[in-house]
């Protein structure tokens, strides 16, 4: 690996394990500004005071979350979007560039791909043209692979996740985030087959703390190095407590017993 890209890396991860913890925000051009997403820099902060290793927004976020003060974190900059207005929402389109977010000073680059979209096609070779680009500037890659189009059945089959992890370290990603089977035996297959690291997304917001450090868990277990989880934190009544809590999961090996109490405890948030 390049120095440049090795140095990105290890400020997006914990260089000790491999392991992350991306917290998304970039839901607002998808959806709108949701609750979670208006005062993004109270948002950054509590996620950074948890201990987050790194957010992951649009390039005009940044300038509406920059702190100057607390705890440093990590910026991955999107460069695919949709909208839930369009008449094709699954339809990635890029609207960003490396050099933008090397601008920014962002650490690492991410892109939305959905496999079996009619826009597969597009999709897939802004994949492989954005992974060159990024290895020119030894910027890494974090690429978000799901399955969503007429001929999928199951977008969290085994078989299908593991298709999508395959498809993005294929194809030059340096982490793949995708969606998480159900238990850790099925997991370990898609973490077995892709020899980059392996992000699970946290999915439609949960309504039980349990259910969420319980699948963080058992992805790390089955070989995952972390999440990339965006409004089952940056909704959650205590964020910075959440991301404490499964920061004790992904980098220090803690069980789900030990973890959920911290969620109790406004000492964790520290």
């Amino acid at each position: 690996m390049l120095l440049g890209k090795a140095v990105r890396m290890e400020r997006i991860m914990n260089r000790d394990n491999g392991r992350l913890i991306v917290v998304p925000l970039d839901h607002g051009v998808t959806v709108g500004p949701i609750y979670g997403l208006v005062d993004l820099r109270d948002t950054v902060n509590k996620v950074a005071d948890g201990g987050a290793n790194a957010v992951l927004m649009h390039k005009g976020l940044p300038r509406c979350s920059h702190r100057g003060t607390g705890r440093d974190i990590g910026l991955i900059v999107h460069l695919s979007a949709s909208t839930a207005l369009s008449p094709t929402p699954n339809a990635k389109t890029m609207v960003g560039t490396v050099e933008d977010a090397i601008k920014l000073g962002a650490d690492a680059v991410s892109i939305h791909v959905n496999l079996g979209d009619e826009s597969e096609r597009s999709m897939l070779s802004d994949l492989g043209a954005l992974c060159s680009r990024a290895g020119d500037w030894g910027m890494p890659v974090l690429a978000m692979l799901y399955a969503r189009g007429p001929k999928v059945k199951d977008e969290y089959a085994p078989d299908v996740v593991a298709h999508c992890a395959r498809v993005g370290m294929e194809l030059g990603a340096d982490i793949v985030k995708v969606n998480y089977t159900g238990d850790p035996e099925s997991f370990q297959r898609v973490t077995e087959g892709c020899c980059v690291p392996v992000v699970i997304a946290g999915g439609p917001k949960v309504d039980s703390n349990y259910d969420l450090v319980r699948m963080v868990h058992d992805s790390v277990q089955a070989g995952g190095a972390g999440i990339s989880v965006g409004r089952n934190i940056f909704q959650h009544d205590h964020p910075a407590r959440l991301v404490r809590s499964l920061y004790k999961v992904v980098h220090e090996g803690w069980s789900v017993e030990q973890a959920l109490p911290l969620l109790d405890s406004p000492e964790s948030a520290q």
